[in-house]
């Protein structure tokens, strides 16, 4: 499934169709250090529901943010890596995580939450960096 072209959208438009709405940017998120499998993912993000992961893995898949590999094995195993092109957006994702630090001070006092701590993502020492 590859999705239309975004023409005549402004750069703004075209990026938050690409990697705007609720989940998908905590997907990417995710999937930053290697190959992760649907349930693992459905795990980490509590309140995402399985049609809706579905459906974000799909589009994100579409527009060549993420590559699905489908392993020959039974039970079937599928796996979600990002691409470059899914990279390429982290530099992004980090300053939003800044930027929501920042707001969140400004707003309600003192504050410091990272991605990692606001979802179920282990004990993992790169990820508290961000």
């Amino acid at each position: 499934m590859q999705r239309s072209p975004p023409i005549g959208k402004c750069p703004i438009q075209i990026s938050l169709s690409v990697i705007g709405g609720k989940w998908k940017p905590i997907i990417l998120w995710f999937l930053r250090d290697g190959p992760v499998r649907f349930s693992e993912i459905q795990k980490k993000i509590p309140g995402i529901t399985q049609m809706m992961l579905t459906k974000q893995l799909r589009e994100l898949v579409a527009d060549g943010m993420l590559e699905r590999t489908v392993y020959a094995e039974v039970p079937p195993r599928v796996d979600y890596r990002i691409t470059d092109d899914g990279r390429s957006v982290f530099p992004v994702l980090i300053a939003l995580n800044e930027w929501g630090n920042e707001y969140q001070k400004r707003k309600y006092g003192t504050w410091s939450q990272k991605c990692a701590d606001t979802f179920h993502e282990g004990d993992r020492e790169e990820h508290d960096k961000v």
